[in-house]
């Protein structure tokens, strides 16, 4: 399994976005018991991420794509923000970024990361995001772990979900 500096230089981090030029970085992380594929195939369909993504209500792809790939761009409501995205790393099978930014804020920026990583009879997840701008930065300030909690969520949530579709290696 990587380690948390292996994890950092796993992600092309754009230098305007790196966690050292961040107002707001966070990372959370989770053992789950489904195979990576399984954790993959949920992330790249946005079809799915209402059954496990906080606040999703719906996901609309441009470009004429199906499912996530590189340079895939998108709308969606996060964090109780309408979010205009697009992914900026693909790796498949063990990581995908996207940056983006809030209808209401284009200079307000975010890039969060997805790191699956196999284990013998599971996966660990790593998710980091930057988070930089007034508009996020005003939310930060009316609740500091907000992010932090809504990713923690997320992840239970996205282990539950893959766990429950019979994503186990076992």
């Amino acid at each position: 399994m990587l380690n948390e500096v292996d994890m950092f230089k796993a992600i092309k981090w754009p230098e305007e976005m790196a966690p050292s030029r961040s107002p707001i970085h966070f990372t959370n992380e989770l053992e789950v018991v489904a195979s990576p594929e399984r954790i993959w195939s949920l992330l790249v369909n946005p079809t799915v991420w209402p059954s496990f993504y906080p606040g999703v209500k719906l996901v609309q792809l441009h470009d004429g794509h199906e499912s996530l790939r590189l340079g895939t761009r998108f709308k969606t409501n996060l964090a109780g923000q309408d979010v205009f995205a697009s992914v900026q790393e693909f790796k498949p099978m063990t990581h995908i970024v996207w940056g983006g930014y809030p209808k209401v804020s284009e200079e307000s920026k975010a890039y969060h990361a997805w790191i699956i990583t196999p284990t013998p009879n599971s996966c660990h997840l790593w998710t980091e995001e930057t988070m930089q701008g007034p508009h996020w930065i005003e939310l930060a300030k009316k609740a500091p772990d907000a992010f932090w909690r809504t990713h923690e969520k997320l992840l239970h949530d996205l282990a539950k979900v893959a766990t429950e579709r019979g994503g186990s290696r076992t």
